[in-house]
């Protein structure tokens, strides 16, 4: 017998609607527990840029590559942290699964935001100090990485799976 059926009193081992939907929601905020230390450590780094003796020398295509990454973090932040956010605000509501698909589109749309934050950070870094060639090269190729690994796999992955359907009948939510 799992461990969610022996808490739930269900012994055919199958999780309920309701606590599919529990699971499911704790371990996306817990997903983003893990997303949020990076994008978080990324945004206060591009904030004090500005502050720095060097940024008065960048030019102009650094300085747009710069406001590019400055607000894809702000906005990766703000993504990935409105599931946690949503569920505060919306404690007790009965609204789970309708909060769940928000947080799941949330969050994937934040990586997407983040992968951007990421990329252009590392153009404007590389390009400061290497070459813009080098920094176009060293920003596509992360870029791609990120895009294999953090869409193109899952979603390769899952159209050759199989996605377990939510069980019928419990559709209690709190």
């Amino acid at each position: 017998m799992s461990a969610a059926a022996e808490r739930s009193g269900h012994s055919s081992g199958q999780e309920t609607r309701k606590e599919r939907i529990d699971r499911e929601l704790i371990e996306l905020l817990n997903e983003l527990r893990v997303a949020l230390p990076g994008v978080q450590f990324l945004f206060a780094f591009l904030l004090i840029v500005p502050f720095q003796q060097t940024a008065r020398n960048l030019t102009t295509f650094q300085l747009d590559v710069y406001f590019v990454a400055l607000l894809a973090s702000a906005v990766a932040s703000g993504l990935l942290i409105a599931p946690a956010a949503q569920h505060r605000v919306l404690f007790r509501a009965h609204e789970k699964e309708k909060l769940l698909a928000r947080s799941h589109r949330s969050a994937f749309a934040g990586l997407v935001v983040l992968a951007v934050a990421i990329c252009s950070a590392l153009l404007l870094v590389v390009d400061v100090l290497f070459s813009r060639t080098q920094a176009w090269l060293t920003a596509g190729g992360v870029g791609l990485l990120l895009a294999w690994w953090w869409i193109a796999v899952p979603f390769w992955h899952r159209a050759r799976g199989r996605q377990d359907p939510l069980p019928d009948g419990d559709d209690t939510q709190r």
